[in-house]
């Protein structure tokens, strides 16, 4: 079972989610297009080709709420810094209804899968991303699913954290630009057909 958060934000009216699906990245303009904002810009992508815009929220995130094969699904992407995405999780977990982990799908940036590769996951480690080390400590579990896209290692002597902040060349870009079609690809069959078939699905693809 999830924590409950606080009584910061506004209590579930209606029928919950069947799965609230967020989206990892920084706000702001100068962030678009980085390669730490992969997992934002899918959900964006999803709540666009279900055409539902994302808005602004009390729940520190950009939310919309759609319907994919007959269930309600709720996107956000949210609007703090990577490293306090939490919050905003924790605050959409009590809007939207959530009570198990494997209700929440966090689609976020993978270093260590290269450009373009696509995972499926339930639960596991945090593999040094702040975003979801945020994420578990809100919630107080690692259960969730997550959809991982790759954006490969840094090379040279680039960090990690300036790897993963800076926007890719044109051929990383149309990569990423495939794969991020890909996430919401998968997205839509963990909630139709199940985690287990989009992790036969998405993870056997190189």
């Amino acid at each position: 079972m999830i924590r409950r958060p606080g009584g910061t934000s506004q209590k579930r009216r209606g029928e919950p989610a069947s799965l609230l699906v967020v989206g990892l990245g920084n706000p702001g303009a100068r962030f678009d297009g980085t390669r730490h904002n992969a997992g934002a810009e899918a959900v964006a992508l999803l709540a666009e080709r279900h055409s539902a815009p994302l808005r602004k929220s009390k729940e520190l995130a950009r939310v919309a709420e759609v319907r994919i094969g007959g269930e309600r699904v709720a996107l956000a992407v949210p609007q703090t810094f990577m490293n306090e995405s939490g919050q905003a999780v924790a605050r959409l977990v009590r809007r939207h209804g959530i009570d198990e982990p494997a209700r929440i799908v966090i689609v976020h940036d993978e270093l260590d899968l290269p450009v373009g590769e696509l995972r499926v996951k339930s639960g596991g480690g945090l593999a040094g991303h702040n975003g979801l080390r945020s994420i578990t400590a809100h919630l107080k579990t690692q259960d969730y699913l997550r959809v991982r896209i790759g954006v490969g290692k840094p090379t040279g002597r680039q960090s990690g954290a300036d790897h993963v902040l800076r926007r890719p060349g044109a051929a990383e870009a149309t990569e990423l630009e495939i794969v991020a079609q890909e996430a919401a690809d998968a997205v839509e069959v963990i909630l139709v057909e199940g985690v287990a078939e989009a992790m036969s699905r998405f993870n056997s693809r190189s």
